[in-house]
């Protein structure tokens, strides 16, 4: 086999889904300029993509968040086409972004950002390679909002039709714990509290809440819940009175 034979062999297969048909031109003409890199494109849509992964499975796909592309659409695309197909990595491309979109993207999914705004054709190259190899890729500031987001902790805080909130602060705690996946003998352990007053508060606030199972009041606390930090478990065990 020829140098250049083996070269092709060894090179990455990239799908490139784009809905901006000149970007997309000129990102995939310099990518094939690469030789590390083969590249197949389509549009950046879930029905396009998944049919582009059938005929030709890609170790990476990059798939490119355009104005005025709708970013929950694009975050909804790349939710199903994560769904379908997990194993295959994916890095968004975008102009710019928040705390929001870094946070729903690596949600549903991604394991890379790559901002435009910030970098060149090397760069981005690198970091096909880096995600194609089961790295993650993202820059200081994305990497702050993650961990911000780690720290976090769901609250329920449930209010009557008279404002007051259904919930004491105590119960807004049970069910933060169970919402991070804690047993009750756990969530009695981290409260100092015994696993018998822990059913208690956990029938109370079914009751108050109309469900009847965990699973639910996970659902709920998901739905409904008020992100706060960690602290604030802490903040309310020291100030709550012992059940």
């Amino acid at each position: 086999m020829c140098p250049s034979s083996a070269a092709t062999s060894d090179a990455v297969q990239v799908l490139v889904a784009d809905s901006n048909r000149m970007q997309a031109q000129l990102l995939t003409s310099a990518l094939r300029r690469r030789p590390e890199f083969r590249i197949a494109t389509c549009h950046m849509d879930t029905v396009s993509i998944l049919q582009a992964v059938t005929s030709k499975p890609p170790r990476v796909a990059l798939l490119s968040l355009n104005p005025p592309a709708n970013i929950v659409e694009t975050v909804t695309t790349l939710r199903s086409f994560h769904l379908a197909h997990p194993e295959i990595p994916k890095v968004l491309l975008v102009a710019a972004c928040d705390r929001a979109l870094v946070v729903s993207a690596f949600r549903s999914g991604v394991r890379g950002i790559f901002a435009l705004t910030d970098s060149n054709l090397k760069l981005l190259c690198k970091c096909l390679l880096r995600v194609a190899g089961g790295q993650i890729w993202a820059n200081t500031e994305q990497l702050g909002y993650l961990l911000d987001l780690v720290s976090e902790v769901p609250s329920l805080r449930v209010l009557n039709s008279h404002g007051s909130s259904l919930l004491t602060p105590r119960e807004e705690q049970v069910v933060a714990l169970v919402a991070e996946g804690l047993g009750n003998r756990q969530i009695a352990r981290e409260l100092s509290l015994s696993e018998h007053t822990i059913k208690k508060y956990l029938f109370r606030i079914f009751e108050k809440l109309g469900i009847s199972s965990r699973v639910e009041l996970v659902l709920y606390a998901v739905n409904n819940g008020d992100p706060r930090q960690a602290e604030w478990l802490v903040s309310i065990g020291q100030n709550s009175p012992r059940a």
